[in-house]
């Protein structure tokens, strides 16, 4: 078995390296091509460097109400015509929000990418931000912040736990935004967002598939190269100060078995070449919940029961600080506090004991096979290209990310592992309420698609 992990790991790490070409234009639009010949398709990506974590106190939310926001429409495309003409592309579109990064992207054929371009460069300079419009679209955001937060109490769970892990740093908002904020949110906060944040120079435009660098590089320049760059507001550090031990909260809400939720502070990836830790802990996450057989759901629910369901995960690639979460359900009989017990002996085992070799190179076979197996998809690629761009990360650690988790040695997972400890712990618990037997009818049809 460790032989046939061996070659597999050697196996999978070496796909063909496409060109990436990267250049900036005199505006300061970034522009990143990735050739991809295997389907006649190209996916188009545009970035902004705006996320949650760019918000005030008072218009939390608002980075993702201006994303709902650019699908209403510019002189020149009225209001409902994007979507519209993307389809009759045979195209798809749709954007996201998080904490970040705003990005708005279009999969299409290759020889549609030029509609695509255009309808993007219209709205980063030309939207029409209208009364009427933002009355109607806060109401569809309040609605999927009550669908997507309010009636589901893991999310709650999160959201509260969240606010309580961060001191300083903006991650502790949501990224939906506090409700009373969207309840007081006007027109105004979100064409102030979109005044300060929504230009070239604070924008990564990405194109994978198969396309020509040079034809992309051209259309670019058409589209977006006319749109003036802005001054940008200054940003601000906001440095989450040292834990000075464990937090704990406990959040009532209507559900039918307790949860539990663990946060621990964790190093992030910032020098690509340097960092060893954020390595050591992917595969760290891997031993633990890596699959059927790793560590957790081997011990705690298929041995021990103690859980129907556990998990362990590492965000450790963002603008603020890095998180390893363990989180899971008890079993019918057993408490929270019984589940947070053995996860801990889970981790303080791999802290005394390490990990062996063949469990290393099972777990980082496993985890490498996921990283590769995602440039199976144009659409990951540009999204990991895009990712490393707003992120000041070098491109080409796409292709260098399998070799850094090559090799991660048993020490250092037994080092990642010793960073998890109770003074950066924070840990919230679900006390189930009880649940109305009617579900709330939403007030209003969200469209989550647009």
């Amino acid at each position: 078995m460790q032989i046939k992990t061996a070659l597999f790991l050697v196996s999978i790490a070496l796909p063909a390296a496409a060109s990436v070409t990267d250049v900036t234009l005199d505006n300061g639009l970034r522009v990143i091509v990735k050739e991809d010949r295997r389907a006649p398709v190209a996916v188009s990506q545009l970035w902004y460097k705006a996320g949650s974590m760019d918000e005030v106190n008072g218009a939390t939310g608002v980075a993702h109400v201006l994303e709902h926001m650019m699908f209403k429409g510019t002189e020149k495309v009225p209001e409902g015509q994007f979507s519209k003409r993307i389809a009759a592309a045979g195209g798809r579109e749709n954007a996201f929000t998080n904490r970040d990064v705003t990005m708005y992207f279009q999969q299409l054929q290759k020889d549609r990418l030029p509609i695509a371009l255009e309808l993007e460069a219209d709205r980063m300079a030309n939207l029409q931000l209208k009364e009427d419009s933002f009355a109607r679209e806060i109401q569809v955001v309040m609605e999927e912040r009550r669908l997507r937060t309010e009636d589901n109490p893991h999310a709650i769970v999160y959201e509260q736990l969240m606010s309580v892990a961060f001191q300083a740093h903006p991650y502790r908002r949501p990224i939906i935004g506090w409700m009373d904020d969207l309840q007081n949110m006007a027109a105004e906060d979100a064409r102030d967002w979109y005044r300060r944040w929504y230009a070239p120079n604070n924008a990564v435009l990405v194109v994978a598939g198969d396309v020509n660098p040079q034809d992309v590089i051209a259309l670019a320049k058409k589209e977006f190269g006319p749109l003036a760059k802005k001054s940008l507001p200054p940003r601000k550090p906001q440095d989450e100060p040292a834990q000075r031990g464990e937090k704990r909260i406990t959040v009532k809400a209507p559900a039918k078995q307790p949860y539990l939720l663990m946060a621990y502070r964790a190093p992030v990836l910032r020098d690509a070449e340097k960092d060893v830790l954020p390595w050591a802990m992917q595969v760290l996450a891997g031993v633990l919940n890596g699959n059927d057989s790793a560590r957790l759901d081997k011990h705690l629910v298929k041995e021990r029961r103690i859980a129907v369901e556990v998990g362990a995960s590492y965000d450790g690639i963002g603008r603020g600080p890095g998180v390893f979460y363990l989180d899971g359900t008890p079993s019918e009989g057993k408490s929270a506090a019984e589940l947070e017990k053995a996860l801990k002996a889970e981790i303080r085992r791999i802290r005394q004991e390490g990990v062996s070799e063949a469990e290393l190179n099972r777990v980082k076979a496993q985890v490498i096979a996921g990283d590769v197996y995602q440039r199976d998809s144009v659409f990951y690629q540009a999204m990991q290209l895009g990712e490393l761009a707003i992120l000041g990360l070098p491109l080409d650690l796409l292709e260098k990310r399998v070799d850094k988790l090559k090799v991660v040695t048993a020490e250092q997972v037994r080092e990642a592992a010793k960073l998890l400890v109770d003074d950066s712990l924070s840990v919230a618990v679900l006390d189930p309420q009880p649940v109305t037997s009617a579900p709330r009818k939403p007030a209003m049809e969200v469209n989550h698609a647009r």
